[in-house]
């Protein structure tokens, strides 16, 4: 009999057996005691995860002669000809490799046929989400409305990609990664079926590196032991994976947070010569300086031991959080730019170079005030949260200040001006004219032509006609922008703030003549007039 791989060798043969998916099993097991299982299965997780061991055990378990508490006994016929693959009425297609409408086709001429020796006949689709448009549109009407004889199991990656008709027509259930814990203890369970000495570190490192994916882990497991030593330890994994000794890791970490160029690019060129991959470097770089992080939270690491410790716990006293944290994102970033690279050993060396720079004055300045603003904070125990009412506060208190110094510096400028007019407003009024009539302000100079100013108390100037006002002078002189402006004139002749008031004569009420009036039209109506005697 031929070699076969851990991941198959170890597969799950019953539900019980699987790891981390209890909230699927149990479901699926109280529907096969219960006798309600449905017609199409959709199973979705990541890699190795369990979906097909779960298609396979559930098409043994409600094909089973002696099924017990929802398990298959993998004992009888049934069970083990579908174990062997001799049971033909246990169909499981590659989608990725069978994806044609024509494939999808032969299925439905098949489902019409009964089952040879089993209760059902069962189909298990993998990677289905590969399937084409027209595959996905044939299985429909199959799908949805199955014989009593057929069940669909449907497992992929992507559900996304399937469309939302097939999503509707399954029982759809989702794996999730297998924890840590879970994937060291089933290493144990085979590590000790297979002779294997393992360190509790080794298999923590396996753990790592498989992401969740317990397939994933029993693959490096079994390229632990091809050499023949059913031994295993970190370092052993360390080279066969390419993942750097951890002291070449924690010497590039400390050449960084120290900024010793050439401590970094020695470490680097030790590592190169051992031929470890850049991505797992970097990848492990990463992972340590999160680890720091951890440490500096919660005090404890339960992946290293005394001496490996030491280091982490020098760095982590050394070093503020917000450096760790831009050094994670630096590293990924610098991953990020190595992936594009043709030169990927030049971009990392120049990386590393970069990270070992010590950071200019102004970044530390300001980094200083934001740490004694965060300790200022912690100390006072003050809420940060700024709430509409108190941001309103915080701006009329500014506008207040404004304000303020606003007016000091017209109140400034106006003393200076008051020495070009003088203190009395009746003496300056002529110079105030002469201004306007500089300043362009000729209708307005017309029709204050004749006035004179007196102040009738400390807040106001008024400004008399003795003439009298005409309608067109009153509509130009109760323009805000003419107020304005000979507001402004008087406040600088008086040296504070005023206010202007119109005294007019008697004769105002006399009715006026036709040149006026078609004068007060012209003007309004912004006509060129002209009178031709």
């Amino acid at each position: 009999m031929g070699y076969t791989a851990l991941y198959r060798k170890f597969r799950p043969l019953t539900f019980s057996e699987m790891v981390g998916q209890e909230h699927i099993t149990r479901t699926i097991r109280n529907q096969i005691i219960a006798n309600r299982v449905g017609h199409a299965y959709l199973f979705n997780g990541g890699r190795g995860t369990g979906k097909t061991s779960a298609a396979k055990i559930l098409a043994r378990a409600i094909n089973c002669l002696n099924p017990k508490e929802g398990e298959p006994c993998n004992e009888c016929e049934i069970c083990k000809g579908a174990i062997s693959g001799a049971l033909t009425d246990i169909v499981e297609m590659d989608a990725a490799s069978n994806n044609s409408v024509e494939d999808i086709r032969s299925i439905r001429e098949e489902v019409n046929f009964l089952p040879t020796r089993a209760k059902y006949r069962v189909y298990i689709i993998d990677e289905v989400h590969m399937l084409s448009t027209g595959a996905f549109n044939a299985l429909l009407k199959t799908l949805e409305e199955p014989p009593e004889h057929v069940k669909f199991i449907l497992a992929t990656t992507e559900p996304q990609k399937l469309p939302a008709t097939i999503l509707s027509r399954c029982q759809r259930f989702d794996f999730k990664r297998i924890s840590q814990e879970n994937v060291i203890k089933r290493l144990e369970i085979v590590c000790k079926e297979s002779n294997v000495e393992t360190t509790e570190g080794a298999l923590s490192i396996i753990a790592t590196l498989s992401e969740g994916a317990m397939r994933d882990a029993l693959s490096i497991l079994e390229r632990c032991i091809q050499d023949g030593e059913n031994k295993i330890d970190e370092d052993k994994i360390r080279d066969l994976v390419g993942i750097p000794k951890i002291s070449l890791i924690q010497g590039m970490i400390e050449s960084i947070v120290e900024y010793d160029v050439d401590k970094a690019l020695e470490n680097i060129e030790n590592i190169l010569k051992e031929g470890k991959d850049i991505y797992n470097l970097l990848w492990e770089m990463i992972k340590y300086v999160k680890d720091i992080l951890i440490y500096q939270t919660t005090k404890k690491l339960t992946l290293y031991n005394k001496e490996e410790l030491e280091p982490i716990k020098n760095i982590a006293e050394n070093v503020s959080k917000h450096k760790l944290v831009d050094l994670i994102y630096q590293l990924s970033e610098l991953e990020n730019q190595i992936k594009w690279s043709t030169q990927k050993t030049i971009m990392f060396q120049a990386g590393i170079i970069k990270l070992c720079n010590p950071p200019t004055k102004v970044d530390i300045d300001i980094q200083e005030r934001v740490e004694k603003i965060e300790a200022y904070l912690q100390s006072e125990k003050r809420d940060i949260t700024v709430t509409q009412e108190k941001v309103k506060t915080t701006n009329t208190q500014t506008n207040r200040v404004l304000n303020k110094q606003v007016e000091a510096k017209t109140k400034n400028q106006l003393t200076t001006t008051n020495k070009k007019y003088g203190k009395n407003v009746e003496d300056c009024w002529p110079q105030i004219m002469s201004d306007l009539k500089q300043n362009g302000k000729i209708v307005l100079y017309t029709n204050l032509m004749g006035t004179k100013a007196k102040q009738i108390n400390d807040m106001t100037v008024g400004i008399e006609f003795p003439k009298g006002m005409t309608p067109f002078g009153k509509a130009v002189l109760e323009r805000p922008e003419n107020i304005k402006e000979i507001t402004y004139l008087v406040s600088m002749a008086c040296g504070k703030e005023m206010q202007i008031k119109y005294l007019i004569a008697e004769t105002q009420g006399q009715p006026m003549t036709k040149e006026e009036n078609l004068q007060n039209f012209a003007h309004q109506s912004d006509i060129p007039f002209n009178i031709i005697e």
